[in-house]
């Protein structure tokens, strides 16, 4: 039997559900190739940073310690400045050569919080032949005097003048520490997010009693942390009118077939890939064929949302009873 992969993500069609994430070995032409060779459906850029773009090679060397304790994406997956696009024309140059050199779409992504003169980039990004632009907003509020609220205005502030200033769809990739994130990714979608990417993985730094300082090492993720996806993708698939994008956990066929039928358009990879190389898209495309084969689907289309909360008449009773049941029937041989 047959097995149609295709899906749509940000109003483009690609070959497969599967999207490289943005990290740090995106920037190689060959690894890009490698990836759509092996089946993926589109990549994303490595970050250029709202930093750099600012302050360039001048503050580089200060803004590279900063980074590794800041963003998921650099610590210690960070490379060296002579293996890194460390300038904002150095990337557009990246986003040239791969756009014009690979088939599958190339999304680029700037890595910003605040509003300012290096958004101007996302036309640059545009112009140099992205098919579409990932802002992350990798923020972590830690003044007391700032609440809930400005920290949203302040999202969708900056959404509204990325997504104002371009022609090409603009996905948002937020952490899920909002009190309210199905409100929240409406109003993203109302400023002009054509998509959303959940989640962004927080830093979560250690302190190394050895040298008495705060260890910034970054730990890859595991399928557990899939669930948290998992379960928001559920809740706004059919309810909020945009894409959306599956990260953080994702290692096999099986994670891949949840998120779909979560709701997911696409899932998006990183840490398997750092682990097995781009060659490994082609085995979990494999898993997730045998899987949809198993359980008569001929299409990703045709399972997609299936198990969304858009088929639950109350979502907020469902994951009530859910979290009862959880907690009421462990058991442990030792209690």
């Amino acid at each position: 039997m047959t097995v149609n992969l295709e899906t749509t993500y940000l109003g483009l069609k690609l070959q497969s559900p599967i999207v490289a994430a943005a990290c740090p070995t995106n920037s190689s032409l060959p690894t890009l190739k490698r990836l759509e060779a092996a089946g993926c459906g589109a990549a994303v850029l490595p970050s250029l940073f709202e930093e750099q773009i600012e302050y360039e090679e001048a503050a580089f060397g200060s803004l590279h310690e900063f980074g590794s304790d800041s963003f998921a994406e650099a610590a210690s997956y960070f490379p060296e400045l002579d293996s890194y696009n460390t300038g904002p024309d150095d990337y557009l140059r990246l986003v040239e050569l791969s756009a014009r050199q690979v088939s599958m779409p190339i999304i680029g992504s700037l890595n910003g919080v605040t509003s300012g003169g290096w958004t101007r980039y996302a036309k640059k990004i545009e112009e140099a032949g992205a098919a579409a632009l990932e802002l992350n907003m990798y923020y972590l509020p830690t003044d007391p005097d700032i609440d809930g609220a400005q920290v949203e205005a302040n999202y969708l502030e900056l959404v509204n003048e990325v997504s104002s200033s371009l022609s090409i769809p603009l996905a948002v990739k937020i952490g899920p520490f909002f009190s309210a994130p199905a409100n929240f990714a409406k109003k993203l979608v109302e400023a002009g997010a054509s998509g959303l990417v959940l989640f962004n993985r927080f830093m979560q730094p250690d302190i190394d009693l050895d040298t008495m300082q705060v260890d910034p090492q970054l730990v890859l993720s595991t399928s557990a942390e899939m669930r948290l996806p998992l379960r928001w993708i559920a809740i706004l698939h059919g309810r909020v009118n945009t894409s959306l994008a599956a990260t953080s956990g994702i290692h096999s066929g099986s994670d891949v077939l949840k998120l779909l039928l979560a709701g997911a358009d696409v899932t998006m990879l990183a840490a398997v890939l750092l682990k097995n190389g781009p060659q490994y898209v082609a085995t979990l495309l494999d898993q997730l064929k045998e899987l949809l084969h198993e359980h008569s689907y001929t299409a990703v289309s045709q399972l997609k949302g299936s198990m969304s909360h858009k088929h639950c008449p109350n979502p907020a009773e469902f994951e009530r009873s859910n979290y009862m049941k959880a907690l009421t029937s462990y058991s442990s041989d030792l209690i």
